[in-house]
């Protein structure tokens, strides 16, 4: 089925046959510039510049499948059309006039696309498998995948460093805040991602630094999070509510509702109350940390950062109240900080040098991630049966945007893999 969105491709790259054109109104017609694609209201194409029988006109060109789309989305009736020089059609089923009464010329590419890209088209929209280029993704070119996976990892990293700008706003450009708060959402992986985030936004940074020792920080936290909420004969749990209390009426906090933290289908190692510990002795024993990431010069001194662990008494619990036979130290494991880094650290550091123009730093954000191992997740497990091998998370990140924000979407007209396999 015929699409405007493969119209634009075509008529952008002119994907037709441009020899000898004539109008529907058979008129002699070249193209000198096709224009620029308008992705707002209005006409199509602007800045665009045409000849008909020798004349020359810049102008605005509109697209559609049929001539009669034109009236169809009423732009007869819509002055913003009013300087279109141009209708390009695929089908031209009825005459098109200006407001003047004067046929609108008109280009039919019905004869002039060759079937091979229309077919290329068809099998990539219409592809049933994991993504639609699935059957034909072992055909590409090593080079413009590895040309396109570089793209898409900046693609990425502006992306992402646009919802950090945002967030950055709302604490008034404070980055060690916007750092906190990035750290907690992240802490809590998807399943308590939100409540982390509402937790770091509950609880100003402001406040923990204030506290240099351990109980002080946990106590703020676990009682904010709504963990000191209940009764409990617990020592430990006892301590941290008495330290609250006291927190809580010094700085009017308010704590969060217990039943919004998820246990369910999480391993033991990433109960929320594991991972409120360790952050608490995270910022209890690095503070500042996202001015000390900055300093840092290699990757190891980044992870090593992040090396910290629950207080003493989880070792022997993953809830309140419910101690375990196994006494275990609960420590950060590697490929947890890998995945913070890769999600936390690199994106904020991209966005700081974005902001600051610091090149230098730009480019450690990138290194970072081609430095650590690609992450483990369904999408990278899928590209590698297709044949897709990655070395390292600057890939593995580029791939999860390739999915998630084209292959699913099928915007293949936009991917470079589609453009390739069209033409090819």
């Amino acid at each position: 089925m015929m699409s405007e969105e493969f119209l634009y491709y075509v008529w952008t790259y002119k994907l037709f046959n441009t020899t000898e054109l004539k109008t529907v109104q058979n008129e002699a017609l070249k193209i000198i510039k096709q224009g620029q694609r308008n992705t707002d209201s209005g006409p199509d194409f602007f800045n665009s510049m045409i000849q008909i029988d020798g004349t020359t006109w810049a102008g605005n060109v509109e697209i559609h499948v049929n001539s009669s789309d034109w009236y169809k989305h009423k732009h007869q009736s819509d002055a913003a059309y009013n300087n279109v020089i141009l209708h390009v059609v695929y089908n031209h089923d009825t005459t098109v006039c200006r407001a003047n009464g004067q046929p609108l010329p008109t280009l039919e590419l019905k004869t002039k696309i060759r079937h091979e890209f229309i077919d290329s088209y068809s099998k990539l929209i219409n592809g049933k498998s994991w993504i639609p280029c699935g059957n034909q993704v072992k055909k590409l070119d090593s080079f413009v995948l590895q040309n396109w996976l570089d793209r898409l990892v900046i693609e990425r990293l502006e992306r992402k460093s646009a919802e950090i700008d945002s967030i950055l706003i709302n604490n008034k450009n404070n980055w060690e805040e916007t750092f906190f708060q990035l750290l907690l959402k992240y802490f809590g992986l998807k399943v308590n991602a939100e409540p982390f985030y509402i937790l770091a936004k509950n609880t100003p940074l402001k406040i923990i630094e204030k506290h240099n020792n351990l109980l002080s920080v946990e106590a703020l936290l676990f009682g904010q999070a709504g963990f000191l909420n209940t009764d409990c004969s617990d020592e430990y749990h006892l301590e941290l509510k008495k330290e609250y209390h006291f927190l809580k009426a010094k700085f009017n906090l308010a704590p969060l509702d217990k039943s919004i933290w998820k246990f369910l289908r999480l391993r033991p190692s990433n109960f929320p109350t594991i991972r409120i510990s360790q952050l608490a002795y995270l910022l209890t024993n690095q503070p500042r940390i996202f001015a000390q990431i900055l300093d840092c010069s290699s990757l190891p001194q980044i992870q090593q950062l992040f090396l910290v662990k629950a207080s003493t008494y989880w070792d022997e619990h993953y809830q309140f109240e419910k101690k375990q036979i196994e006494k275990k130290v609960k420590n950060t494991g590697q490929l947890f900080i890998n995945n913070l880094i890769i999600n936390v650290v690199v994106p904020i550091i991209f966005s700081y040098a974005s902001a600051t123009k610091n090149e230098t730093l730009k480019s450690k954000s990138i290194l970072l991630l081609e430095q650590l191992l690609p992450e483990k997740n369904n999408i990278i497990s899928n590209f590698n049966t297709l044949g897709i091998r990655i070395k390292n998370s600057l890939q593995s990140q580029a791939l999860i945007e390739l999915k998630t924000n084209y292959c699913t979407q099928k915007k293949c007209l936009q991917c470079s893999i589609g453009n390739y396999l069209i033409k090819n």
